[in-house]
């Protein structure tokens, strides 16, 4: 196995006296790697710095240049764990949806995940939440916030086979509902006084223009 971030050599190095000489090909995933011209014969080495994710269970192959059927391969497992952040304050409101996520995405995968409020198992029946998770994120949702079941501190509690425990807080305060003005209602209503505006001194323009012709 190697670990995100860290740094990987790989080495090839041919049988026999006769083949030590020869012209070595790295491939990733069948792509040609390409090196510099010292490093291609009889001792060839790929550095991988740093490891990233898509590092994972890629396929490095070693094959001398004129003789492809001569080859090694080594598949890499790369290990890592969740980048979970540090606390996090949410505010929701009453009635409102609330939803919580934490990330759970990690090699080996997670064993065992959980929710708890105020230090106790989140009652998933009891306090409407439901529970939902697709190999990179948990999340937790309550459909209609309420203060007396809603409000707390949250942790959500993942183990790793080799990462061991991690785990990531929420500190969720319900408020109040926020009046919502009737954004088109308004809008409507400025149109109408504007308008009438407009006709009111077209109106009185055609009078004063009226009066003026007639004199």
């Amino acid at each position: 196995s190697f670990i995100l971030e860290k740094t990987v050599s790989l080495l090839c190095t041919p049988d026999g006296d006769s083949e030590a000489e020869e012209e070595l090909v790295w491939l990733r995933n069948g792509a040609v790697v390409r090196l510099n011209e010292e490093n291609r014969k009889g001792r060839s080495s790929v550095c991988i710095s740093p490891i990233i994710h898509e590092d994972n269970e890629a396929v490095f192959t070693c094959h001398l240049s004129r003789n492809a059927t001569v080859s090694a391969s080594v598949t890499l497992n790369v290990t890592y764990h969740p980048q979970l952040s540090e606390a996090e304050q949410v505010e929701v409101e009453i009635e409102s949806m609330l939803v919580l996520s934490c990330d759970i995405w990690a090699n080996p995968q997670v064993s065992s995940i959980l929710w708890t409020l105020n230090g106790s198992a989140v009652d998933l029946s009891a306090s409407g939440f439901t529970m939902s998770s697709d190999g990179f994120t948990s999340q937790l949702t309550a459909n209609t916030v309420e203060r007396s079941l809603h409000e707390g501190t949250y942790e959500c509690t993942a183990h790793f086979p080799l990462h061991g425990t991690i785990s990531k807080v929420f500190q969720v305060t319900v408020t109040e509902k926020t009046m919502k003005f009737p954004l088109f209602p308004i809008i409507a209503g400025v149109v109408v006084v504007c308008l009438t505006a407009i006709l009111a001194v077209v109106s009185r323009w055609k009078k004063i223009a009226k009066v003026t012709y007639k004199q």
